[in-house]
C-alpha cells in the first residue's frame, strides 16, 4: 500500500511539473510575450477573396499606423487597437462593400496559437500570442499576417509601411 501511495504522489508531482514548465502535457506557453501580432484573414481560399483580402490588409495598415507608430510597450498597443475595433471594421467593411463584396469583417484582439515564423533576422518562435485578428466574411481562408507591437510592418512615424519577405532575403543573400 506504502508503494501505491509513494507511486501516486511521484506520477502527481511529475505530472505538476510538466504542466509548470509547459511540456509534455500540450499546455500552450506564451511565447514572446512582448509581441502584438495582425492577421487578416481572407473569406476563403478562392482567388478573388485572397485578392481583396490584401486591399483591406493595405487599408487597414493606413489605418493603424498612425496608431502603432504611438506604442511604447505591448499593453498600451493592444489597449489602443481594442478601443478603436470598431473603427477597424469600418475600414475593412467599406473596402470590401467598395470593391463589391457583400460580406463584413470582424476584429477582435484575442491569445492564439501560432506557428513558428521567420521575419528578415528575427523568428519568432510557435505558441501563444495575443493578436489582431481580422476575418473577412467566413476568414476561413489563407491570412497575411505581420508584428503590430513592436512594429515590424508598421515604421514609427511615417506612413510608410515596410514588408519583408524571408524567401525573398534568403533568395537575395543566395543569389545576389
Amino acid at each position: 500500500m506504502k508503494k501505491f501511495i509513494a507511486a501516486g504522489f511521484i506520477l502527481i508531482a511529475l505530472i505538476a511539473a510538466a504542466v509548470y514548465i509547459g511540456g509534455s502535457l500540450n499546455v500552450p506557453v506564451r511565447a514572446e510575450a512582448d509581441y502584438l501580432r495582425i492577421h487578416v484573414r481572407a473569406n476563403s481560399n478562392e482567388q478573388v477573396d485572397q485578392s481583396v483580402k490584401y486591399i483591406v490588409k493595405d487599408e487597414v495598415v493606413k489605418f493603424i499606423t498612425p496608431y502603432a507608430a504611438q506604442c511604447v510597450d505591448k499593453n498600451t498597443a493592444i489597449e489602443l487597437i481594442e478601443s478603436i475595433l470598431p473603427e477597424i471594421e469600418e475600414v475593412c467593411d467599406r473596402t470590401l462593400k467598395d470593391n463589391g463584396f457583400d460580406y463584413t469583417s470582424r476584429a477582435q484582439v484575442r491569445a492564439e496559437q501560432f506557428p513558428t515564423r521567420v521575419y528578415g533576422d528575427l523568428t519568432l518562435e510557435a505558441g501563444l500570442y495575443d493578436a489582431l485578428i481580422i476575418e473577412l466574411g467566413t476568414g476561413t481562408g489563407d491570412n497575411w499576417w505581420c508584428v503590430i507591437y513592436p512594429p515590424l510592418c508598421f515604421t514609427s512615424g511615417t506612413q510608410n509601411v515596410e514588408y519583408r519577405s524571408a524567401i525573398y532575403e534568403i533568395i537575395k543573400k543566395w543569389f545576389g
